[in-house]
This record gives C-alpha cells, sequence and structure tokens, in this order.
C-alpha cells in the first residue's frame, strides 16, 4: 500500500470513528429527549413501541403554562448577559497581563486563575453562600452574578489572553510610532484583532451562566429559580421524562444556536482580519 494510499486509509477511520462516537455520545441523546418532548399525555410511549405513537408539541404547551418556566426563563437570561459582561470587564487586566507582560510568577499567576474550575461546584456554591452572609449580600440576583462571575472569570481570562498574545507587535509598535496614545494604540492596534476574543469570551460566559446549577440553586432556591433549577426538580421524585425532555430542549438549543454562532462569526472575523477586508 502507498503512503498517499495509506494516509487515506487512516483519514477515512478516524472520521469515522469520530462520527460513530459523536452519533453515540451526543446525537443518541440529544434524538430521544427530542423524542420525549414531543410524546402527546394521551399517547404515553413505552415499550415495545419503537417511537413514541403520537407526536405532538401539547407537552410543551402543558409545561409552560403550568410551571415557573417563564420565570425561570426571564431570570435565566437577565442573569447571563450581565455576568458575561461583568466578567469581560474583569478579565481584561489580567488577561493582558498574561498576554502581553513577562513577569516572575505568570506560570503561577495563570494556574491559580483555574482553581474554580477544578471544585465541586455545590462546595463551590455552599461556601459562597456563607461569604456573602458574612458580606450581607441578601439579593439573591446581585449573589447569583457574584458566583457566577467567579465561574466564568477563568474562561473568559484564558480566551482574551490568548486574543492579546495574538496581536502583533509590529502592529503596536507602528501604531505608537504614528503618535497614537494608550487609547489610541488600544483602539487602533488591539480592538480590531481582539473583537473575536470578544465575542468569544461573551458568548462562552453567557452559556456558562445559562447552564450553572449549583450556585443558582443555592443561592437562590426557592425564590429565584433559573431553568437548570427547574430542570433538576424534574429530575427528583416526581421524575415526569417527557416535562424533563421538554425543559432541556429549552436549555440546550439556545446553547447549541449560540455556539454556531460564534463558529459562524468567529471564522468571518479571523478570516476579515488576516485579508484587511471588513
Amino acid at each position: 500500500m502507498s503512503r498517499t494510499a495509506h494516509g487515506r486509509l487512516v483519514i477515512t477511520i478516524s472520521l469515522t470513528f469520530f462520527g460513530v462516537v459523536n452519533l453515540v455520545w451526543l446525537g443518541l441523546p440529544f434524538g430521544m429527549a427530542i423524542l420525549w418532548s414531543l410524546v402527546d399525555p394521551q399517547h404515553p410511549w413505552s415499550y415495545p413501541d419503537l417511537f413514541p405513537p403520537v407526536l405532538s408539541f401539547h407537552r410543551w404547551q402543558l409545561v409552560w403554562e403550568n410551571t415557573a418556566l417563564p420565570e425561570a426563563l426571564f431570570n435565566s437570561y437577565t442573569l447571563a448577559p450581565v455576568v458575561a459582561g461583568v466578567s469581560l470587564l474583569l478579565s481584561l487586566p489580567t488577561a493582558y497581563a498574561f498576554g502581553r507582560l513577562n513577569f516572575r510568577g505568570r506560570a503561577v499567576a495563570e494556574m491559580l486563575t483555574l482553581i474554580p474550575l477544578v471544585m465541586p461546584g455545590m462546595i463551590t456554591a455552599i461556601f459562597f453562600s456563607a461569604m456573602l452572609m458574612k458580606l450581607k449580600i441578601s439579593n439573591p440576583f446581585i449573589g447569583i452574578v457574584l458566583g457566577h462571575t467567579v465561574l466564568t472569570l477563568p474562561y473568559s481570562i484564558r480566551i482574551m489572553s490568548a486574543g492579546f498574545k495574538a496581536v502583533p507587535q509590529d502592529l503596536i509598535d507602528a501604531s505608537r510610532d504614528l503618535g497614537a496614545g494608550y487609547w489610541g494604540t488600544f483602539s487602533n492596534a488591539y480592538l480590531p484583532l481582539l473583537k473575536p476574543s470578544f465575542l468569544a469570551a461573551l458568548i462562552f460566559c453567557l452559556v456558562k451562566s445559562l447552564e450553572e446549577f449549583s450556585i443558582a440553586y443555592v443561592l437562590g432556591a426557592p425564590d429565584f429559580i433559573t431553568v437548570p433549577t427547574i430542570l433538576y426538580t424534574f429530575l427528583g421524585y416526581a421524575f415526569v421524562r417527557p416535562d424533563a425532555a421538554v425543559v432541556s430542549m429549552i436549555l440546550a438549543i439556545p446553547s447549541v444556536v449560540l455556539m454556531l454562532i460564534i463558529e459562524k462569526l468567529l471564522k468571518g472575523n479571523y478570516l476579515a482580519q488576516s485579508t484587511g477586508k471588513a
């Protein structure tokens, strides 16, 4: 077998394996959730039926009318943009230091910023709630925003530091040689190339806040509910699979759409920056 044919075989096997793994790991659970969310309440789906006997959106209507889902959606989509914006603003100084400056202990500092990612979510939520009580912060919205910001900062710092690191030094030097000050250098040299990183950090923090459960549950329940907290109530003793499937779809579909949008926009932005075209 020639080297070219061997390379094609390896690529074919790799792509086939990748497709099968994604089908089993993502496609089947997502497909099952869609089917369960469309099960008609008057026609239950049970063994040995391979597919639901009747499909309808009646279950969606029931969940919308008989649960606190509208309130949870409002809370989630009010929290997430605030968290994304605060996290991005707070991450800029640290991201600039990691991306553009050389200083002693930078590797240790970068590692320390990842601590919120390795701590179990429920433990973080419990100790964070105790800290908020000592600070006399009782507003659940403010508490959850602070907690979600702590959890999303590592992602924002990593994404933005990579963006700052990718800005060519020659472009910065040229801007300064032309007489630009700090703001002029940032707006003309940094900002155009940082737009993809800004967008990635914002959407990533948005999705992370929308999906976070532990802090939202510990600090908000039962008065302040989000979509993940409603979903977990459906997974308790009163487990109703179709209802849980509906809420999971409402939680998952926006996240998938946002990730597809960011992938498309990032490709377009990087292409525009590399070719010099808007």
